[in-house]
């Protein structure tokens, strides 16, 4: 289970660190899906923050695993990948929430195995 956690931990770490620096950058195709749902620049900008900061908090969490930031962090990345499902229902694009959707669900294996 360790092993798994790990793996997990790690692959949603470079996923949200590549997200959040795609949005942060202002790189049209890592604005096009905040975009695509009514999510004005400069939020998504703010989400891409938040997003390399969860990634490097679960970077930390491989390391220190027993570390409240670690746990922080994945909490912090559920509740934006939440947010993220919401905003794609309430623009009435759910076929786009795919992505959002399985991260929600992969963080959500990650705090129930670890």
């Amino acid at each position: 289970m360790h092993l798994t956690h790990n793996i997990l931990l790690g692959l949603l770490a470079v996923i949200f660190l590549v997200s959040g620096l795609f949005k942060l950058s202002g790189n049209p195709k890592g604005l096009e899906g905040t975009r695509d749902v009514g999510v004005g620049d400069n939020f998504a900008r703010l989400v891409g923050v938040l997003e390399a900061i969860f990634a490097i908090g679960m970077i930390y969490a491989l390391r220190y695993p027993d570390s409240l930031m670690g746990w922080l962090a994945i909490l912090g990345g559920w509740c934006t990948m939440g947010g993220a499902v919401y905003a794609h229902s309430r623009a009435n694009k759910m076929k786009t929430a795919y992505p959002a959707i399985v991260l929600l669900i992969l963080l959500s294996a990650v705090l129930v195995i670890g």
